[in-house]
């Protein structure tokens, strides 16, 4: 596993970070089955192998998140291998009262199942806690299976969804932890 270091994104980041593709590849996805039954409605999420391995665009745009005040609206932490950025988390204090929302976790291609994504969550969790955050939620497409393997290696445990959340109408899936 390589070092990673993580820092705050800086504006001269910028070129970089717009330029990392935040496409994945997938053959597991959790599909969505509703059902309405005598005055009850359940919703129920099951992991499905997919056929072959597809490739899944991501939900957001480049211009949605490094938008105009990209630095000034919420937070980026960056993540460095041999002084080369290679990932980065989007966080927001505003969406729910005392958590940490993680609203993009992207990592660079090439350097992705290298631990990179575990220590940005990490990273966020400790930017978290110090600033007296009780917990942390991350958000990710349904389709996201590498995402949703990785939140619950890490303790984190699906806490809700919405459906048609993303502006492509995937649903978005929730996962949230406690911080220390």
């Amino acid at each position: 596993m390589p070092e990673v270091a993580i820092r705050p994104a800086l504006s001269t980041d910028l070129p970089i970070l717009a330029v990392i593709q935040p496409g994945f590849q997938t053959g597991r996805v959790w599909q969505m089955d509703r059902s309405l039954d005598e005055g009850q409605f359940a919703v129920h999420f099951r992991e499905i192998r997919l056929p072959r391995p597809v490739r899944v665009d991501y939900p957001r745009g480049q211009s949605h998140i490094f938008g105009d005040r990209w630095l000034e609206d919420q937070v980026f932490l960056v993540a460095l291998v041999d002084n080369v950025i290679s990932g980065y988390a989007r966080l927001s204090e505003k969406m729910a009262p005392r958590t940490v929302w993680m609203k993009d976790l992207v990592v660079t291609e090439l350097q992705r199942q290298k631990g990179i994504g575990t220590a940005l969550i990490i990273a966020a969790q400790d930017w978290g806690a110090e600033r007296g955050f009780r917990r942390m939620t991350i958000e990710m497409q349904s389709k996201n299976f590498p995402a949703i393997s990785l939140a619950r290696k890490l303790g984190y445990e699906f806490s809700g969804y919405s459906d048609q959340y993303y502006l492509n109408q995937d649903i978005a899936l929730f996962f949230t932890r406690g911080l220390r």
